[in-house]
């Protein structure tokens, strides 16, 4: 596509959306370089449509024209999927000016919103109607729904709640050729034919463009038990995990798995961090309890069941918040993680699941064989492992090593996929594919399962104009 071809383009795209819905050449690089700065790409434009109407125009004349589209929401993705390649031909679609809330409905616990609505916005608003949305993520201030949609996001709350596609019941999507799908239904029951919906959850923007949803709602907690708790290593946590459920039930809503290294890099990026325990520990768990009901029975049914532990010896120390502050202060500990990293140096990431009764053999497999390729590697793993879900890092102490090391990532993937594909695991949890692990999946999945998304992939988007190069 030349210049001028560029120029006609925009000018078409423009009558559609207006001034303020087509994004400058010169203010472009947000919109074409990812958040962790692996993938910078270029684009033939960047068009901000404000309605699903709008969505619809632009995809059909791109689709009338044969120019690919990349769906954008809030532009977190951690695996390249949400900017275009480097050939300056891709359109890139993004909905951030869609972020109206249609509708609430507090008797039927579901609210309506735009794909370009910023998840925390959507937890506040949830509160303002005495209301939960329990999705939850480090990225929560700058991530749109749209995207926790096209990656099935997970977060924190996954445990209690599920992942994203536990918690929408209804889509509204603008097809590869323009078509809208309105599926915006709130429904738990509806056995009419095939979930539609399921499609495009997780599919990463490749096979349509979410334009809104109906997301699930829950009774607002009233009351929180928190605690930082020591363990020996993940194989405790694990135990752990199991004994909680027993005494505290389903109202287990969080539970996080960090090494003492997470905290150790949380502390040097973050000063104001405040290490809760006297002494150190090689790994911790982030537990948190919640429930409708007010009152300190929370609190003290996890300090028991956590005395009990220590007494046992499965716990080696833990500190429960007295405070709705030290509650905030320790879940903000395990947020910043992944920006500690970041701000320390690259590192090769890893978002990994197994069955959870597994994780100590990933964590401990995974390490053994690096440590022995990679002697002085740095392990950094912390995340879900209430639900098998860990985030498994690897780099060096210093930023010139770690840099180094950056350029050793296929054959340090190689070693952690394999140690996960033994253990029956995915090698993506929760971040999706992309175009960091769409060559990877290969090796990982069987040729039928790949064939089958092919097939789907053809049939509604037969010209692979949507999010081309992700995901297949």
């Amino acid at each position: 596509m030349n210049d001028r071809a560029i120029a006609g383009l925009v000018d078409r795209l423009k009558s559609i959306v207006g001034e303020r819905g087509i994004v400058a050449a010169a203010e472009q690089e947000p919109f074409v370089v990812d958040w962790r700065g692996q993938y910078h790409g270029r684009a033939a434009a960047v068009v901000k449509p404000a309605s699903t109407a709008e969505v619809s125009k632009v995809v059909a004349l791109l689709a009338a024209e044969r120019v690919a589209m990349v769906p954008q929401g809030g532009n977190t993705s951690l695996c390249g999927a949400s900017v275009p390649d480097a050939s300056g031909e891709q359109v890139v679609v993004n909905l951030s000016r869609m972020n109206r809330v249609r509708a609430i409905d507090p008797d039927n616990n579901t609210m309506t919103v735009e794909a370009g609505c910023v998840l925390a916005s959507l937890q506040e608003e949830a509160d303002r109607h005495d209301r939960l949305f329990p999705l939850s993520l480090g990225a929560q201030g700058s991530c749109e729904i749209g995207g926790n949609l096209s990656t099935n996001a997970g977060g924190t709350g996954v445990l209690r709640y599920g992942n994203t596609r536990e918690l929408v019941l209804g889509l509204e999507v603008v097809l590869p050729d323009g078509q809208v799908w309105d599926g915006l239904r709130g429904l738990r029951k509806d056995n009419t034919g095939y979930d539609l919906k399921h499609l495009f959850v997780g599919a990463e923007g490749t096979l349509g463009i979410i334009t809104a949803a109906v997301l699930k709602l829950f009774p607002k907690p009233r009351s929180h038990a928190t605690a930082l708790v020591a363990v020996e290593d993940p194989a405790a946590a694990v135990r752990l995990l199991s004994e909680l459920r027993r005494s505290c039930g389903e109202r287990i809503t969080g539970y996080e798995l960090m090494a003492r290294v997470c905290i150790d890099l949380v502390a040097k990026h973050m000063p104001a961090t405040q290490d809760p325990l006297a002494k150190r520990y090689a790994w911790y768990v982030l537990v948190e309890l919640s429930d409708s009901a007010e009152g300190p029975a929370l609190h003290a049914l996890l300090e028991s069941a956590l005395e009990a532990a220590i007494g046992s010896g499965l716990v080696l120390d833990a500190a429960l918040a007295a405070s709705e502050a030290q509650r905030a202060a320790l879940w903000k500990m395990r947020e910043d993680v992944a920006e500690a990293q970041k701000l320390d140096g690259p590192s090769v990431k890893h978002d990994v699941s197994v069955p959870v009764s597994r994780v100590p053999e990933l964590i401990e497999k995974a390490s053994a064989e690096l440590l022995a390729r990679f002697p002085g590697i740095r392990i950094v793993a912390f995340g879900h492992v209430g639900d098998g879900n860990i985030h498994y890092n690897c780099g060096k102490p210093e930023r010139q090593a770690a840099e180094a090391f950056f350029a050793e990532s296929p054959q340090v993937n190689r070693i952690v996929y394999d140690v996960v594909q033994s253990l029956n695991g995915s090698i993506s949890a929760e971040h999706g594919l992309g175009a960091l692990k769409r060559d990877e999946i290969r090796r990982y999945k069987g040729a039928l399962e790949l064939e089958m998304m092919r097939a789907i992939k053809r049939t509604l988007d037969p010209h692979g104009l949507m999010n081309p190069g992700k995901v297949l």
